[in-house]
């Protein structure tokens, strides 16, 4: 069962934060599709209380991170006790496919994904981007696409944090295992001074494994606000509300801003491609070279768009100011 008439829902999403951000509309879609069903999600540990924050689903599991027989044997029974009747594998990645097979012998769930024997197997996805692969697999499972996903219930209070004056979000972090996506702290820094001058505060968020970047830049750019390790992902989320702009590496908090149309600019090397994996949302864009230690700092800025600035009529009063996303 498929349509609303399922009861109980499993969708399986693991990765990190950006590949659950590209999932946003995804998980819309699967909920709305099945209003009355009981919706699980399957994701990492790291993100199980981010899942638990969504309004799409009742209940979040923590995929296993062992692969030892024993895991697999736990995750297979408690699969089974889940009596499912449709399966979502949003991550068509072997260890997924595997699950699958887990469910056997006997009855299956309906399974969405790229497995063989699976009810509604994925379409040929080349050449899409993520945003797109996922509407597609959908799709040919009977769930229509319901658009952009509503995020205000993704918010944060962030009076204290936020500078009085308008501001621009520098992201300079990423995986601690991928540092050839890292466009060098010092750059950040220049560019910092640059909107600076432009009368623009830069304000540096991440995770605290990015401290010694956000370090970097305040020590070169005194005008940086330094907010890294400070935020929850729904503070994260109104700051880029408030913000003029973004930029940053291939990471996961600039595939959230772009997400919430804050003008957004990433930078990537050639281990990220684009076709699949840019920002998506209204006013996202990208800059890729293939060393990012070679991306020098004017090619940033003026890649970097910002939010427009309101008409102001001549009594002085503003016309047509845009409304945060």
């Amino acid at each position: 069962m498929t349509g609303p008439e399922a009861k109980r829902i499993l969708v399986i999403r693991l990765g990190a934060l950006g590949d659950l951000v590209q999932c946003f509309d995804a998980f819309q879609a699967i909920r709305r599709h099945h209003p009355q069903a009981h919706v699980t999600l399957l994701t990492g540990p790291a993100f199980v209380g981010f899942g638990r924050a969504m309004p799409w689903f009742d209940d979040v599991w923590a995929d296993p991170r062992g692969r030892s027989p024993l895991a697999y044997w736990r995750l297979r029974r408690q699969l089974r006790a889940g009596r499912f009747d449709t399966i979502y594998d949003l991550q068509n990645k072997p260890r997924t496919a595997r699950y699958f097979w887990l469910m056997g012998p006997g009855r299956r769930p309906l399974w969405s994904g790229a497995v063989p024997g699976a009810a509604f197997p994925v379409p040929d996805l080349k050449g899409l981007h993520n945003h797109d692969r996922y509407r597609v697999q959908l799709q040919a499972a009977g769930v229509p696409d319901t658009g952009p996903a509503d995020l205000g219930w993704l918010a944060g209070d962030v009076d204290g944090l936020a500078p009085e004056g308008p501001f621009v979000l520098l992201v300079p972090g990423c995986s601690p295992h991928l540092p050839h996506k890292r466009w060098p702290a010092e750059r950040y820094a220049m560019l910092g001074r640059r909107l600076a001058d432009r009368g623009l505060t830069p304000v540096v968020v991440g995770a605290e494994a990015d401290r010694d970047a956000a370090r970097a830049i305040v020590r070169d750019c005194p005008w940086a606000v330094d907010l890294v390790g400070r935020t929850s992902l729904g503070q994260l989320a109104n700051l880029a509300r408030r913000a003029e702009g973004a930029v940053g590496n291939d990471t996961g908090p600039i595939f959230l801003t772009a997400a919430l149309g804050c003008p957004t600019l990433m930078v990537m090397s050639h281990h990220t491609d684009p076709a699949r994996s840019a920002p998506w949302g209204p006013d996202a864009a990208w800059i890729k070279v293939l060393d990012l230690a070679d991306l020098g700092v004017d090619a940033v800025e003026t890649a970097l768009r910002l939010r427009p600035k309101p008409d102001v009529a001549p009594d002085g009063e503003t016309d047509g100011a845009s409304a945060p996303a």
